[in-house]
């Protein structure tokens, strides 16, 4: 049997997927998972099982669609049930309720997993994809969503003898009286310092690059608040040190390592230093192994990732598509793929491009007049209520298109996705489309956020919205194929757009003008 679709992973991005599916009940498809329990990677990572992802059950809210704005781990649904926030009201949770979650996600919403089936090769003959998992299975289109589950390792003589994140001890006694080195400083790093300072003698964390805060620049993936107690025993002078430059090499000493490092901040000073112990927390790459030469992908940022199109395509392999974590290659450190939060929308949009290119199904749409009112008040409505746009900032929007009378309001289009293919279709004019997303000002990561002087400018200021740092809703006129106007809506300390004489009015003249023809 030749199957439309096979997935390989039942993480979160496997599951989201093969519950849309299996939904949908139009597809034949199959998950092939190599653990014996889906989500398998929470069972081991993070290695010290809190996770970062937030979970909020309690928003004075009983809208699902609003208080998933505030819910980073729960995957699309229409039970219930199937609510991460029922499950734990910690606010950082334990990876063991995400285990306990996604098994849960897997039955309820039927998904059909064969587990315990690793994949060993991949090749592709004659147009179908071959899977070898134990069996063979063979399919039209293979989607990936195995996540990272490589290590990546820095080009570092000497690199092997560092201790890797994934197998390094956990036990802060196994690290009593000792001088540590870890290598990275991401939310790993710091994670795994924060779980040694009280044992350690000292504690270096190495790395080429500058520590950046999520909270300034707004990427989940750099540090968070959560990770950083280290921060203060750093610059409260309290024994420990971050160390910025490159290791030029690692070699045994003794019982020891001696670590040569060159000081970016210093003019390459080099330096010789010892430690006890290293530690490898430099993060995850795409295995690509399990590829043949007849379908291995390209892969891009340092061969992190495999490379797509802007529909979740290999750029080289017609019909192998990514989802999941490995989707973040399109928004790569620029908004939330890289995330349950963020992919989850990322998977359902999938979805509907798979079904639309292959089955024809126009992007689902709902009617309005072409109205200045009737548009203006569907972008109102939506801005204020959706999750999707919320968290995948920049890269979701959703897409107005007017023929004549005819207004369709179309969701969660991913933009790359509608500038580069479209949403043509033989029954409706898309030549004039208002593509609306949530976005950050362009230099935000410059602004000081807790600085009251030049933080959140806009602030409800109609005059000055262009100019705003924090997340906002933009309107961009395009008229065929380019943009011709652009509106941005003024901040909001409480994310409601929806003021009649700063937020409506404008944006009805704004909609008005582009609909008479005279853009500004």
């Amino acid at each position: 049997m030749t199957l439309d679709y096979l997935i390989i992973g039942a993480g979160p991005a496997g599951l989201q997927l093969g519950a849309l599916l299996e939904a949908d009940g139009k597809r034949d498809y199959l998950v092939l998972e190599g653990a014996d329990i889906p989500g398998a990677f929470f069972a081991r990572f993070p290695r010290h099982r809190q996770l970062i992802s937030i979970n909020k059950p309690h928003t004075g809210s009983d809208d699902p669609e609003l208080n998933l704005r505030l819910d980073w781990n729960s995957l699309l649904s229409d039970d219930p049930t199937l609510r991460f926030t029922g499950y734990t009201e910690r606010y950082f949770p334990d990876a063991d309720v995400m285990v306990r979650y996604l098994a849960d996600f897997a039955a309820k919403t039927g998904v059909k997993v064969r587990y315990n089936s690793r994949v060993t090769s991949v090749s592709k003959v004659d147009g179908i994809f071959e899977v070898q998992a134990g069996q063979t299975f063979r399919a039209r289109r293979l989607v990936v969503a195995t996540g990272v589950s490589r290590p990546y390792v820095p080009q570092i003589p000497g690199m092997e003898l560092a201790e890797q994140y994934a197998d390094m001890s956990v036990d802060p006694r196994d690290y009593l009286d000792q001088k540590v080195l870890i290598i990275g400083k991401g939310n790993s790093a710091f994670e795994t310092a924060e779980n040694l300072m009280e044992t350690t003698t000292l504690i270096h964390l190495a790395g080429p690059s500058s520590i950046r805060m999520a909270w300034r620049t707004h990427y989940v993936g750099h540090l968070r608040a959560v990770n950083n107690n280290f921060l203060d025993t750093y610059q409260l002078k309290s024994a420990n040190a971050i160390l910025d430059g490159h290791i030029r090499r690692i070699e045994r000493d003794g019982t020891g390592f001696k670590v040569t490092f060159a000081f970016s901040r210093a003019d390459e000073v080099v330096k010789e230093l010892w430690y006890d112990r290293v530690l490898a927390c430099t993060g995850f790459g795409f295995d690509a192994s399990i590829f043949d030469d007849s379908c291995r992908p390209a892969l891009a940022i340092k061969d992190r990732f495999p490379a797509q199109t802007p529909q979740w395509e290999s750029v080289n392999v017609a019909g192998l598509y990514f989802a999941g974590t490995l989707s973040q290659e399109r928004d790569f450190k620029r908004s939330t793929s890289g995330f349950i939060h963020g992919f989850r929308y990322g998977v359902r949009a999938l979805h509907k491009i798979l079904e639309r290119r292959y089955d024809d199904t126009p992007w689902p749409s709902e009617k309005l007049d072409a109205t200045a009112e009737s548009i203006a008040d569907a972008i109102i409505a939506r801005v204020n209520r959706t999750s999707a746009l919320w968290q995948q900032f920049g890269v979701l929007g959703d897409v107005v298109t007017v023929a004549g009378s005819d207004a369709r309001y179309h969701d969660e289009v991913p933009i790359d996705y509608f500038t580069h293919i479209g949403l043509r279709s033989d029954d409706h004019d898309y030549r004039h489309a208002f593509v609306v997303t949530l976005e950050y000002g362009p230099e935000h990561d410059q602004v000081d956020p807790f600085d009251v002087t030049v933080s959140r400018v806009a602030q409800n200021v109609v005059g000055q919205a262009h100019d705003a740092a924090y997340l906002h809703p933009v309107v961009r006129y395009h008229r065929a194929g380019r943009v011709v106007a652009t509106h941005h809506l003024a901040e909001n300390l409480e994310n409601q757009w929806d003021r009649p004489d700063v937020h409506v009015a404008p944006l009805i003249a704004f909609v008005g003008d582009c609909l008479s023809g005279v853009e500004g």
